[in-house]
């Protein structure tokens, strides 16, 4: 029998899902054992379900083909199967809240890219070289939920990971005030120039829900937990602006941000504080950790998309065009890998936290 934790896909045909099992192909220590999705889904391989709807650039992995998909709702059926899950499931806010917790309810870890739990006070919302130890929380969220091994853990939301990670690279020279336009590749909305042809030559500056996420979510991933309330609390700055706008691009979110710092760094400190910026995935050494988190691009045309999308296989993030700024302190240009780093990626990464902590093992 094999090692490796079984894993189990929830909305495994969707694009997320299937960028989850594209990295998941050679995981040293997970292994795709069950693929769920909608009814219409189920009972077909998964070659046969997403037959014409693979919309990754390597091809579908041999290992799941012939795996036969099982239908999602069928809550404890599938978490027979599966040590834990990954979440990718397209339902509304509501009916993903209650399947991720039923889904927990069965002893069953559940690491989620959706949005729907962000906000559940007592789910730890992490990007693993900022907040490992919001992991902590899930003591107090098994307690509610009355279990011994199951919970629900999320990834943040994909626009925050080209600008968040810098930001907390800065924490020692007191960023308070920052203003940020992500140019997101649309991807981040499931689709592909086939899918969107009206996208070709267009850019939309409107994406629902995104600022209000790109501005919040940094701040909680920042909080700290109250061990009074077995909750985490949302820090209070830096307070943060954000535009979103949808542009012409497959793969990778640009973001374009302006700080303003209580201390006053040099470039020089700016610079090495980013080179020298490691987490927990990096000392332990986790399967799917960059080497470098974080990089520094010198030429004044970097980072761009079509050179630097795919630095660390996805999951580090470039960073460019530092300068000073008339209004600002601090100005600088951020991308990352929005279905890497900021969906499938960063939750293997969790996932990898995880276990590595003792959160998820074998049933």
């Amino acid at each position: 029998m094999s090692e490796k934790l079984k894993a189990g896909i929830l909305g495994g045909t969707g694009m997320v899902g299937q960028r989850f099992i594209s990295l998941l192909e050679r995981h040293p220590w997970f292994e795709v054992t069950t693929i769920a999705a909608s009814p219409r889904s189920a009972g077909k391989t998964y070659g046969e379900a997403v037959s014409g709807r693979w919309k990754m650039d390597t091809p579908m992995p041999e290992a799941v083909k012939n795996i036969v998909v099982m239908n999602v709702n069928e809550v404890e059926k599938v978490a027979a199967e599966v040590d834990f899950v990954f979440s990718a499931v397209d339902m509304t806010k509501e009916e993903i809240k209650k399947i991720e917790e039923d889904y927990a309810k069965t002893e069953t870890p559940v690491v989620s890219n959706n949005s729907a739990h962000r906000w559940t006070p007592d789910v730890p919302m992490v990007v693993p070289e900022i907040n490992p130890e919001h992991m902590d929380v899930i003591t107090y969220q098994r307690a509610r939920l009355g279990t011994q091994r199951g919970f629900v853990a999320v990834k943040p939301n994909c626009s925050i990971q080209s600008y968040a990670p810098v930001l907390t690279a800065w924490k020692e020279f007191e960023p308070y005030e920052v203003v940020a336009t992500t140019y997101q590749a649309i991807s981040g909305a499931g689709k592909t120039f086939a899918d969107w042809p009206e996208m070709v030559g267009n850019i939309i500056p409107y994406i629902g829900g995104e600022e209000e996420k790109s501005e919040k979510e940094p701040l909680r991933i920042w909080g700290h937990i109250d061990a009074a309330q077995g909750v985490i609390v949302p820090a209070e700055s830096p307070l943060i602006t954000c535009q979103c706008i949808r542009v012409p691009v497959l793969n990778g979110h640009t973001a374009a941000v302006f700080v303003k710092f209580r201390q006053k760094p040099s470039k020089e400190a700016l610079i090495k504080a980013l080179s020298d910026f490691k987490g927990a995935p990096q000392e332990l050494s986790l399967p799917s950790a960059p080497r470098q988190f974080i990089r520094y691009l010198e030429e004044d045309n970097r980072p761009q998309i079509s050179l630097d999308v795919d630095y660390e296989n996805g999951m580090g993030i470039s960073v460019g065009r530092l300068r000073e700024d008339t209004v600002y302190d601090w100005k600088f240009v951020g991308l990352s890998h929005n279905t890497v780093r900021g969906a499938a990626g960063g939750a293997v990464l969790c996932a990898e936290l995880l276990k590595a902590q003792g959160y998820i093992a074998k049933k």
